[in-house]
């Protein structure tokens, strides 16, 4: 969806069309929060997602700035996903404003079913989205940011040299700040930079694991199916350390790294899980599991981490430890509340 939290706020008040709109937090500049969503009005100051609230108002003091409504949002959410799984049942969502689909069995060309989905979805909501098609949900997902807002953009194999190893490192999945941050330091700015950089080098500076991933994904070799969440049946992150680790507080914090992206996940999916496990490998490659399991299904950060923390106090630590993975499963989707459509909550 194109600045789909802003979009919403926008038709909620017509006073604001057109004008920079900030979405974050409690809506105040002055307190600490980031940017959710901003208008593409907001865009052109510099403003983008992740942004801490105070700077974007310094970079555009006269924007609207407002706070999430994620209950509205997800009403909405929820209608686009039910007009997109009456194209296919074949739906991944990505969280409130994205959707993978495979449309493989659909029936037409492939530019001609992305612009029946862009018309359904705006004339029953009145918002737009942008939509990109190729080979695999990784190019799909690049593709899809390449002509916003209301574009439609086809990419394949062929064009990976010429189109997509232009961009710039963080349009990979994978690539948060504090990775291109490394990247950069190593003068690593493009996706392009990214795949001509010896896989030895980068794993040197971010691990094994995530080297390994973000070098396929340069070359466009990483792909997964379309999954439903009927058919996802576990998450988990995992990473294989340079060198042995001793440290416990070292270990708890590498423990926090690998639970964010998991709970992003279950977001994203729009899942709940009910029970959380740790993986740990010790130095003589001998792997022990330790789970918990939860009083009630969720996705909430704090629960989970909670039960990470339980997790990890069950080992003793008598070796150095060379791997260390978190997983959750146990999956139920949450139940749509009965309600009014996504028009009728918009007052449309």
């Amino acid at each position: 969806m194109d600045a789909f939290f802003a979009a919403i706020e926008q038709l909620r008040r017509p006073d604001l069309k057109g004008k920079p709109v900030v979405v974050g937090g409690s809506g105040d500049p002055s307190k600490r929060g980031v940017v959710s969503t901003a208008s593409y009005e907001a865009r052109a100051f510099g403003i983008r997602s992740a942004m801490p609230l105070r700077t974007a108002h310094q970079r555009c003091p006269h924007a609207v700035f407002l706070p999430v409504d994620f209950h509205l949002y997800t009403r909405a959410s929820r209608r686009i996903k039910e007009i997109l799984r009456e194209f296919t049942s074949r739906c991944e969502s990505a969280g409130l404003d994205e959707a993978y689909l495979d449309i493989t069995d659909v029936e037409g060309p492939s530019e001609a079913i992305a612009r029946a989905i862009q018309e359904r979805i705006r004339s029953e909501t009145l918002l737009t989205c942008s939509i990109g098609i190729a080979p695999t949900k990784l190019l799909a997902k690049i593709a899809s940011d390449m002509q916003k807002p209301a574009g439609i953009t086809i990419l394949s194999n062929d064009d990976l040299r010429a189109k997509v190893w232009p961009l710039a490192a963080r349009k990979l999945i994978g690539v948060g700040p504090k990775t291109e941050e490394r990247l950069l330091a190593m003068g690593v700015a493009t996706i392009g930079d990214l795949a001509n950089l010896p896989i030895a080098t980068l794993a040197g500076r971010i691990g094994e694991s995530h080297a390994a991933y973000l070098h396929d994904a340069a070359w466009g070799r990483r792909d997964s199916p379309v999954l439903t969440s009927r058919e996802l049946k576990s998450i988990s992150r995992e990473t294989t350390f340079q060198e042995d680790l001793t440290d416990r507080d070292r270990l708890v914090a590498v423990l926090r790294e690998l639970t964010e992206p998991v709970v992003r996940d279950l977001e994203r999916h729009e899942l709940r899980a009910r029970t959380v496990s740790i993986k740990l490998r010790t130095a003589d490659f001998r792997t022990w599991n330790r789970q918990a399991t939860l009083a009630r299904p969720t996705r909430s950060f704090d629960d989970i981490w909670a039960a990470v923390e339980r997790c990890f106090e069950r080992f003793d630590l008598d070796k150095p430890v060379r791997l260390l993975g978190v997983g959750v499963k146990g999956f139920e989707a949450p139940v749509d509340a009965p309600g009014t459509t996504a028009q009728e909550e918009l007052g449309l």
